[in-house]
């Protein structure tokens, strides 16, 4: 056998007949013919499968036998023009080397459609399945994409602690992480817990994000990015929330508002291009399955559009930038208000939904929308305050069929503004002294903004629920595999 394999994907793409060639992966399908079976061999390199002719002669019934539904075998063979349709070219076994079987009548990943919610009772395997590995390698895609844009655009990429003593959207629904005895923690004279006997000799829980830390580095480096796990202990059970999720944070010293928006629509749409330019067979596959399975739902269950014309959608269009008091507004005479439509009342003051959201997008606008300057009550403490003394400079990017994708700020650089928010909203100055000191050494104007990256994987896929895009997913009550 030959020591080098060739990727399914490459020789899909290759007209180089009569050539030897080494293939290894999994059984999708094998049919059998009067004298040969037909092998559809996939490796994970493409969404296609390449078909294995094996002669049942050279075989035999008994090898034959062995190569069922997700079974991994190495193949050595000839490259010849497929007789049939569907492919360009098919592999001539002349060699098969058996890896390890699948039992048919126990191997549950079989050839027909499975709902999502058994795929996610079998985490280990979906990976095989042709919407799943689409899935994945879209998702390995925008990864990388994340990582080259930065930096070619002269971003440094900072590793900001996961372990963490604050608390940075001041949610208060945080992972705890102690090495107490939980059965018996040690007390102080009060009855509580006595965490400076803990390993970090302070409470400490794994961060909600990096932002904190993240303008740290932006203010001795310029600029920075952050992409880590993050984490929230929220205990809701939504196709839109996970326990465990990645989050990518840039932060810019000498960035005002305008810039933020700026790189975050130049991001976006690069991000999603790279997608199309680069998973064309997936997005075509995973459109193909979403207008399938929309075929069964009410009109207003529906995706706005089809997938690709989605993406293309935020890629060809200049998004339309306003403050959210023009937002409300347009919102609050609007037919769905007027009709009372809408799910939630709108008023000024009130953090829009994700209906606002999308009308606003998909019905006013119809383009992306990034609306600016929201009421300093319903967003974070570090946010820059406006000299109106209600509003921050806060900016939310709103996509079709998602609302919100990217959340962000100018953040707030003077020390005295910034200590008076910290402390109306009674945060412990003590777990973010060394935040509050970078406002008295140097402080400089600067902004920031975070992307939810499986929230970008949910819209460039395609997928309905989070926890499909992905590999194994941290939900209440469920941290299997």
């Amino acid at each position: 056998m030959l020591k080098e394999r060739n990727p399914v994907k490459e020789l899909l793409q290759s007209d180089a007949y009569g050539t030897q060639a080494h293939v290894k992966g999994w059984v999708q399908t094998k049919r059998e013919g009067k004298n040969v079976a037909f092998i559809a061999l996939n490796d994970g390199s493409t969404i296609h499968h390449l078909q294995i002719v094996a002669d049942v002669t050279r075989f035999g019934e008994e090898t034959l036998k062995q190569i069922t539904t997700g079974a991994c075998i190495a193949v050595t063979g000839e490259l010849v023009p497929s007789q049939g349709a569907g492919q360009k070219v098919e592999l001539l076994a002349k060699q098969i080397e058996i890896y390890g079987t699948a039992d048919p009548e126990k191997y549950p990943l079989q050839a027909k459609r499975h709902s999502m919610e058994f795929l996610r009772d079998i985490a280990h395997l979906r990976p095989r399945s042709r919407t799943f590995g689409a899935v994945f390698r879209i998702r390995h895609a925008l990864a990388f994409a994340i990582h080259k844009y930065f930096n070619d655009n002269g971003f440094y990429y900072l590793h900001t602690p996961i372990i963490t003593g604050s608390d940075a959207e001041g949610a208060g629904e945080m992972f705890r992480v102690t090495t107490l005895d939980p059965r018996k923690p040690p007390l102080t004279e009060t009855g509580e817990v006595d965490y400076k006997q803990d390993f970090f000799g302070k409470a400490t829980n794994l961060t909600v994000s990096g932002q904190l830390e993240g303008e740290l580095g932006a203010l001795a480096l310029g600029k920075i990015y952050t992409f880590g796990p993050t984490f929230r202990a929220e205990n809701s059970n939504t196709a839109r929330h996970l326990a465990e999720f990645w989050m990518v944070e840039p932060e810019m010293a000498f960035y005002d508002l305008e810039d933020n928006m700026d790189l975050a629509e130049d991001f976006m749409k690069y991000l999603i291009r790279y997608a199309l330019d680069h998973c064309p067979d997936e997005l075509q596959f995973l459109e193909t399955r979403l207008l399938e399975e929309e075929k069964n739902k009410k009109q207003e269950e529906r995706s706005p559009m089809p997938l690709i014309e989605k993406l293309r959608f935020v890629v060809d269009n200049q998004f339309e930038r306003l403050d959210y008091t023009q937002a409300v507004d347009i919102l609050m005479k609007s037919k769905p208000a007027q009709k009372g439509q809408f799910v939630y009342p709108v008023s000024w003051g009130t953090d829009l939904q994700s209906e606002h959201e999308r009308y606003l997008v998909e019905k006013h606008f119809k383009k992306p929308v990034i609306l600016v300057n929201y009421p300093m009550h319903i967003k974070s403490f570090y946010m820059k305050q406006n000299d109106d003394g209600k509003t921050v400079r806060a900016m939310d990017v709103l996509f079709p069929g998602i609302g919100e994708i990217i959340g962000g700020s100018q953040r707030e650089e003077n020390y005295d503004k910034l200590y008076a928010r910290v402390k109306a909203l009674n945060i412990p100055e003590e777990s973010l002294w060394w935040y509050l000191e970078t406002r008295q050494y140097g402080t400089a104007p600067h902004s920031g903004f975070g992307l939810g990256f499986e929230r970008l994987t949910l819209f460039v896929t395609g997928m309905t629920n989070i926890r499909d895009v992905i590999p194994f997913p941290r939900t209440p009550q469920n941290a299997e595999f």
